[in-house]
């Protein structure tokens, strides 16, 4: 199992970090040490002194496929939920400006935490999702898939050129903007169209 990650997939997110719009999906991976199953904390890394969170939509793949045409992309995943993508700030932001590659910062232990899976259904419209994630109670980033620079498909079409598929695999699509710190203590918690899918204590 592989997590392939989405940067920069909305626009107000990447103005808020200064970075460039793409022109094609920003790909990054984590491997699977770095899932973080529903309801289990997240022990702070004793590696970063900026702890950031960003809420995203996450599909989950159910069949094997590479070079998977855009048009037949949503016969390869059933299920979504919300994630975070912990990312060690500091450690990025060092990485950068020596023009090496990142994983440290995003590709951690625990680093991908995952919500509980709802099925993917006929009438589920994937370009239409409202969600959000609250840190002690108070909304810090609210989305809609709508504003997605590139949809769940034509990132699946775009990624299977490169990566082949895998059952279980996991996408997480990108986060809106409102990304932010995190402190030992706070409570996270994901909720898709009102539902609560995600929680996430950090310890």
């Amino acid at each position: 199992m592989k997590i392939i990650c989405v940067g920069r997939n909305y626009a107000d997110h990447a103005k808020e970090l200064k970075n460039d719009l793409p022109t094609e999906p920003v790909l990054f991976m984590k491997p699977k040490t770095a899932v973080l199953l529903p309801g289990k904390p997240l022990y702070y890394p004793e590696f970063t002194d900026d702890l950031h969170y960003e809420c995203e939509l996450v599909i989950r793949i159910s069949k094997n496929g590479k070079h998977i045409q855009e048009k037949f992309a949503s016969k390869y995943y059933d299920a979504i939920t919300l994630g975070i993508d912990f990312t060690a700030r500091d450690k990025q932001r060092e990485q950068q400006k020596k023009g090496l590659p990142w994983e440290i910062a995003k590709a951690f232990d625990g680093s991908a935490a995952v919500g509980t899976f709802i099925p993917v259904t006929e009438t589920t419209d994937l370009n239409q999702l409202l969600f959000r994630l609250d840190k002690n109670g108070e909304t810090v980033q609210q989305g809609n898939t709508s504003d997605m620079i590139f949809s769940v498909d034509k990132i699946i079409a775009f990624a299977s050129c490169y990566f082949t598929f895998n059952i279980g695999d996991l996408l997480f699509t990108g986060t809106p903007a409102g990304v932010g710190p995190v402190a030992v203590n706070d409570k996270l918690e994901g909720y898709l169209a009102g539902e609560k899918l995600l929680h996430v204590d950090i310890r």
